[in-house]
């Protein structure tokens, strides 16, 4: 189907930071197959984790329970604090629409009947998390939607608190705008918003699927601000390229299920819980929180000492970073980019998304920095011829 239309690469191979096309020509990975390959390509950990995993036992649905579906969740409910309950999905659409369907039965429960979520935000295709998105361009071809859902400027704690008021049962918020351009909130936004919710009595649902698992330099963006949500949905990273989500709730809210409220055939599949298992494990053991803070520095410190007409600065934190562009080059400028041997992502018209392996060194971060003017030099050549 033309939806993605034709992809300018096909890659073959990966290893590390970097991967290979058909053709044999390498590049510098800086996507990371959108905040997902977090140990990297061919990782020898996820590779005998997987490898072991299926060649032991690749499938048992929810009829059943595996051990490591269930190693996953206790080893997500320590990182996140002990009182959590996980439901293991796909994706992190299925993760939300998880978190989305918590939050109907929260309201129904409590008389609450709409919801709140931001402006420019993510939160998946599916139609329960499309009406949560905020980005009209890909939300509106596909509505109306059945759910009250209102939607305020992300960053705005004073709109935000407008809008949550007794009848709303759940905030719907990314702790930095992904799909948006990787745009961080105010500083103190995430603790408004957490007391604005237990003001108001509404659920706060923190949608971490590209900002958590070591992307910012902690376990969880939340971490920054101490603003833990009541429900967490997780995925991307997390698996480190084998498919995966999950939803976390906290206390109450991780018993809003019945039996058979919700399910999913191949969710808490072995294999991917095992996968998530050795990047836990991996980023752990290697120090790669660490390493996400120290090479997102040398990132942002090259491409904020950049001069050119051109780039109008950098934002984000940790491996997760956007270069800020002067106008809607970013399609010209990754194009440039992968000319020149390194993969970004032209998330925004006027943004460059760079969110590469956690493995990345501080080597490879200044090869592109010292490249990237060079690259905003060759967009301009060209749209001056």
């Amino acid at each position: 189907m033309p939806n993605y239309g034709v992809p300018p690469v096909a890659l073959a191979r990966g290893e590390g930071c970097r991967v290979w096309d058909t053709a044999g020509r390498e590049y510098l990975d800086l996507i990371a197959g959108i905040a997902v390959t977090s140990l990297g390509h061919g990782h020898p950990a996820l590779v005998e984790a997987v490898s072991s995993q299926v060649a032991t036992l690749a499938h048992t649905s929810n009829l059943f329970l595996n051990e490591p579906e269930v190693l996953l969740a206790e080893r997500l409910r320590g990182l996140l604090g002990g009182d959590g309950r996980v439901f293991l999905a796909n994706s992190g659409t299925e993760a939300n629409e998880c978190a989305l369907k918590l939050a109907i039965k929260y309201g129904r429960a409590n008389g609450r009947s709409y919801f709140v979520a931001t402006e420019n935000g993510f939160h998946g295709r599916t139609m329960g998390a499309l009406s949560l998105t905020g980005k009209a361009s890909i939300r509106e071809p596909f509505g109306p939607f059945a759910l009250d859902v209102r939607f305020v400027p992300y960053g705005d704690a004073d709109a935000l608190k407008a809008a949550v008021g007794a009848d709303c049962a759940a905030v719907f918020l990314e702790p930095a705008q992904g799909e948006g351009g990787v745009v961080p909130p105010p500083e103190g936004y995430l603790t408004a918003a957490r007391q604005i919710c237990d003001a108001a009595g509404a659920l706060l649902v923190g949608d971490e699927i590209q900002s958590a698992i070591g992307r910012t330099g902690t376990w969880f963006a939340f971490e920054h601000e101490g603003a833990r949500p009541d429900v967490l949905t997780l995925a991307k990273g997390l698996g480190g390229g084998l498919p995966i989500g999950a939803c976390v709730a906290f206390g109450p809210h991780g018993d809003l299920f019945a039996k058979g409220d919700h399910g999913s055939t191949f969710g808490g599949n072995p294999v991917a819980a095992a996968a998530a298992l050795a990047v836990l494990g991996t980023i752990e053991k290697d120090g790669l929180l660490a390493n996400a803070v120290a090479v997102g520095d040398v990132l942002a410190a090259g491409l904020g000492a950049i001069r050119h007409p051109l780039l109008a600065g950098v934002r984000g934190r940790g491996l997760w970073r956007a270069a800020v562009l002067t106008g809607p080059h970013a399609p010209a400028v990754e194009a440039a980019a992968r000319d020149a041997g390194f993969l970004v992502n032209a998330v925004q018209p006027d943004a460059l998304r760079i969110a590469p392996p956690l493995v990345l060194t501080a080597a490879q971060a200044r090869s592109f920095t010292d490249a990237f003017p060079a690259i905003l030099d060759a967009v301009s050549q060209s749209r001056e011829g």
